[in-house]
């Protein structure tokens, strides 16, 4: 041990004695140590305060955890509540780790190739001065030789857990070691906070856990579970495209349904009728939120769940696969003071998430921004989002006419559906507000074909709507596995290009790896249409509303098609052809 941990917080951060004095003080009267006082008042980073705990007690502080050659032998002798109460985990690493592999720079050029310690037993701890856990750790395990290092709370936890997450039985030995009363382990059991703490020895429930995180690690969006008349299917969605997970035996389907039934507080007894509910699950630091609905077929209730991740980030406008030119199109649109934008395409096509982005790139505290919704997906800070209620008759159309009395700048509708709906936009349009709403359509001149249809008057449209933006979302080539080729002749044919217009491009196809599921994709990118309602295309709605006539006019005005938005995206090395040709039409 070196010097006492205020000295070193002087000398090394230039923390002041007043500073320090406040810390003593607050430690006086709430407890607690001075290094977790100041990292809560962010005075210092833990990694700081790691650093200096390392002078203080001799013991190296790794950045990063090596945890690409661990064993998980000690999954089964220690409970996973027992190392996240006192932050610690140990690893069993089978080779050397060097530097690189804790996130270190070597101090010199020549040390980068010398090992930091052989291979053995690491203990990784938060606090230094926790010697009764770590004494027990060495007892439960037996450990004569090992070697402690310092780590942040965040690189023990992710380590704990993807241990753990490693132990778990796979989910055809779950089914293999369940009996034929399934049934009976099924009760009222409240969901635990973290799928990985679920100690529960009834096979039933280690099966859903385990369905569910490893739906979650595959970064599905649904699980689909589905009954046939003498088999039964456990598939998910992911990249929009739905796999095989796993086909347990029939006898299986009562219990399993039932459980997610039981999770999602829905009525386990009544069988006949559609149902919806929702519960929330921990994996490790993700937050998980399921969206539940079942609906009676002929051979038992169909259940689908949606997943959203409610820890991950909200994407920006740049990230949603816009070329520079037309997100300086956009971004000038979102900046009007007036006017509808549309955002079009099928369902799961990302159109919340690109209205998302929008409201997130104008949301400033000098706009008044609402929106209604069904649902609301991502709560946004400082936007105030209802909820559509059809329980007590809260349409878009009855929540859309109350907004506008609640003096917003900025609307979103989630869905046009109905007159009443398209007509309270259009006039909020009309009166000074910019309106954001989406409508179920195959292109961007076919909203205007849908609202007519609708029964909105084509001069009102044309007064309006400012532009509708079409999208489709295609699959992003694993950069790991994807390789190069020259596509057959007819390919060019359907994409309508000529091969000498790619002569000096390379076309990349999908391979698969284990970074990407065998898939040869990883993540999903949007490729768009974005039709602006220019003087001569609003002359042509008052004329008429014949979609193929209004898009051959915007086409002419240098509107990109989706069609050959994907194909730059196919020049450009992200996507495949085949991807194109699957979400496009000509």
């Amino acid at each position: 041990m070196r010097n006492n941990l205020s000295q070193i917080l002087i000398e090394r951060y230039g923390l002041t004695e007043e500073i320090l004095a406040e810390a003593r003080q607050t430690k006086a009267e709430k407890g607690g140590s001075i290094g977790e006082i100041l990292v809560s008042q962010q005075t210092l980073s833990e990694a700081q305060l790691l650093e200096a705990l390392s002078l203080q007690y001799d013991i190296p502080f790794w950045p990063k955890l090596p945890l690409d050659n661990n064993g998980t032998d000690f999954t089964d002798r220690l409970p996973i509540q027992f190392l996240k109460k006192y932050f610690m985990v140990p690893l069993e690493c089978h080779t050397p780790v060097y530097p690189r592999d804790c996130g270190l720079a070597p101090p010199n050029d020549g040390d980068a190739a010398k090992a930091l310690c052989p291979p053995g037993c690491i203990i990784a701890i938060n606090d230094p001065l926790n010697f009764q856990a770590l004494d027990d750790l060495v007892k439960i395990l037996e450990l004569a030789d090992f070697r402690v290092v310092l780590a942040t709370r965040e690189a023990i936890l992710s380590a704990i857990n993807l241990q753990y997450d490693l132990r778990r039985d796979s989910a055809e030995q779950l089914v293999q070691d369940m009996e034929e009363n399934g049934t009976s382990i099924i009760s009222e059991i409240e969901e635990t906070a973290d799928l990985l703490d679920d100690t529960s020895d009834a096979p039933i429930i280690k099966l859903v856990n385990h369905i569910i995180s490893q739906s979650i690690k595959a970064r599905a969006s649904d699980i689909h579970i589905e009954p046939y008349q003498d088999s039964f299917t456990v598939r998910y969605r992911v990249d929009g495209i739905l796999y095989d997970l796993l086909k347990p035996p029939k006898w299986i389907q009562p219990a399993l349904i039932s459980r997610v039934k039981v999770m999602a507080k829905m009525n386990i007894a009544e069988k006949r009728l559609p149902q919806d509910g929702r519960f929330e699950v921990k994996i490790g630091d993700q937050n998980i939120d399921l969206r539940v609905s079942t609906i009676p077929t002929s051979f038992g209730e169909r259940v689908v769940l949606r997943l959203l991740n409610k820890s991950g980030s909200l994407l920006e406008l740049p990230d949603l696969g816009l070329s520079p030119a037309r997100l300086k199109q956009v971004k000038d649109l979102v900046t009007s003071p007036h006017g509808i934008i549309l955002v079009t395409g099928p369902t799961g096509s990302g159109k919340t998430t690109t209205l998302y982005a929008i409201l997130s790139s104008i949301n400033k505290p000098d706009i008044n921004i609402i929106t209604i919704e069904d649902p609301v997906e991502y709560q946004i800070r400082g936007i105030s989002q209802i909820q559509v209620n059809p329980k007590i008759d809260l349409t878009f159309a009855r929540g859309l006419r109350s907004i506008v009395r609640q003096d917003p700048d900025v609307i979103l509708v989630g869905e046009i559906r109905d007159r009443e709906t398209a007509d309270i936009a259009v006039q909020s349009a009309l009166t000074g507000h910019l309106v954001f709403s989406t409508l179920h359509t195959n292109d961007s001149p076919s909203a205007i074909t849908r609202l007519v249809d609708i029964g909105v008057e084509p001069f009102l449209i044309s007064s309006s709507v400012l532009a509708v933006m079409a999208q489709r979302l295609v699959r992003v080539l694993c950069s790991n596995c994807r390789k190069s080729y020259t596509p057959d002749a007819v390919f060019f044919d359907r994409l309508g290009i000529a091969p000498d217009q790619v002569k000096a491009t390379q076309i990349f196809q999908a391979v698969g790896c284990e970074k990407c599921f065998h898939t040869g994709y990883r993540g999903r990118i949007g490729i768009f249409e974005i039709m602006i309602l220019t003087e001569r295309l609003k002359g042509l709605i008052l004329k008429t509303f014949d979609s193929n006539r209004i898009k051959n006019e915007a086409v002419q005005q240098n509107m990109t098609t989706l069609r050959h938005d994907g194909i730059q995206k196919v020049l450009n090395g992200v996507t495949t052809i085949e991807e194109v040709l699957r979400v496009t039409q000509k």
